[in-house]
């Protein structure tokens, strides 16, 4: 294997967790909202169980491709020619996602926190951590994730109970004024942005060191992310009303701002931000990684840290390039993205997993009859 080091299944747990969390806490309230409206916290609910179907379904492949990545499988499942493709196009996801969520960390911080930065510099030091940390290896990267989840959980808890006497339940109502279908549209957003890019680690489960446990981890990272997407959501619509969380960008870096316990615990949007970068580098991180692990494996290197710098490179210089402003970014997010995401999260796990099957059923058909 190119990868030596190996993830606990707590450590498995707890990066599924942050890669679900990941970009939502800032970029998905507005995008549900804009579809639910007040019923968002449906949505959410609805995305969470169709999260945990798909997760459930990622949790089988490890059994149909034993000791096999995503792109290895495909290889195996394609045959070389069609899995060239494949696994290509596949590779191109994981590099999109990277440069995508590169992207928003540009954008948040030369708008919200450094205005006038220019954009290179913040992606080149962002790159640089990623990395380091995919040099060190997955196992260096489950280990960070556990020192940063505490530091995440104790965040958000503190700024949840903090806000909420500016909350008011009745920007919840009425439940289902128009109907279903508004709220369905929303649950498909937040499970394409939330839940099923957590394909990623079907990279990196050949290198949990306890294979039979790997369900519960998946199921358990994914169920824990989903509780503090739906909480973030809900707080929204609770604190802003679905009018401003539609209208506002980054509504829970807003909601931050409002803040003021006792006249001293105040101003403190910049716990929003830490905790925020803290998820999204996890994510980049595992999306980069994964890259740079797939192209090794697609073209049989024997080595793919050589490839982590050059390729930090080409993303920095990407990602301004991938959309010329903000509001352009946000409409292929909302009304292209969902489908590509789909396409790679959802369809081709289901694929290899179908046709892994009947093999299977075709084995045993054989061996019966003979």
């Amino acid at each position: 294997m190119l990868e030596k080091g190996k993830l606990s299944i707590r450590q498995l747990t707890i990066l599924v967790m942050l890669v679900t969390i990941g970009d939502s806490i800032l970029v998905i309230p507005p995008s549900t909202t804009h579809y639910a409206r007040q019923n968002a916290w449906i949505s959410t609910l609805i995305g969470l169980v169709a999260g945990l179907l798909t997760i459930y379904m990622y949790s089988r492949f490890v059994k149909a491709y034993p000791n096999l990545t995503l792109i290895e499988a495909i290889q195996k499942a394609f045959g070389k020619w069609v899995g060239t493709i494949l696994s290509f196009l596949t590779l191109m996801f994981f590099l999109v996602v990277t440069v995508g969520s590169m992207r928003e960390v540009g954008d948040f911080v030369i708008s919200e926190m450094l205005p006038g930065t220019p954009i290179p510099s913040v992606l080149v030091l962002f790159i640089l951590i990623v990395i380091i940390a995919t040099r060190l290896g997955i196992e260096v990267i489950g280990r960070t994730g556990e020192i940063f989840t505490p530091m995440i959980i104790i965040l958000f808890l503190i700024l949840t109970v903090a806000i909420i006497p500016q909350m008011e339940f009745v920007r919840m109502l009425p439940i289902l004024e128009d109907g279903i279908k508004p709220v369905l549209r929303g649950s498909i957003s937040i499970t394409a942005y939330t839940f099923l890019e957590p394909v990623v680690f079907l990279m990196f489960l050949p290198y949990v060191n306890q294979q039979q446990k790997i369900t519960k981890g998946l199921l358990q990272g994914c169920f824990l992310g989903g509780i503090i997407i739906f909480l973030t959501l809900s707080v929204s619509i609770l604190v802003l009303g679905p009018d401003l969380t539609t209208r506002d960008i980054y509504p829970s870096y807003n909601i931050a701002r409002r803040i003021s316990v006792g006249g001293f615990f105040e101003r403190v949007e910049a716990l929003i931000a830490l905790q925020w970068m803290l998820t999204l580098f996890i994510k980049v991180t595992l999306f980069f990684y994964a890259f740079i692990l797939g192209i090794s494996q697609l073209f049989k290197l024997k080595e793919f840290r050589v490839l982590t710098l050059p390729t930090g490179l080409i993303l920095v210089a990407l990602a301004p390039l991938i959309a010329p402003n903000y509001t352009y970014y946000n409409t292929v997010f909302d009304n292209y993205w969902v489908y590509y995401v789909i396409t790679f999260g959802f369809f081709l796990p289901l694929v290899l997993l179908g046709m892994a099957m009947f093999r299977r059923a075709l084995r045993k058909d054989l061996k019966s009859r003979n």
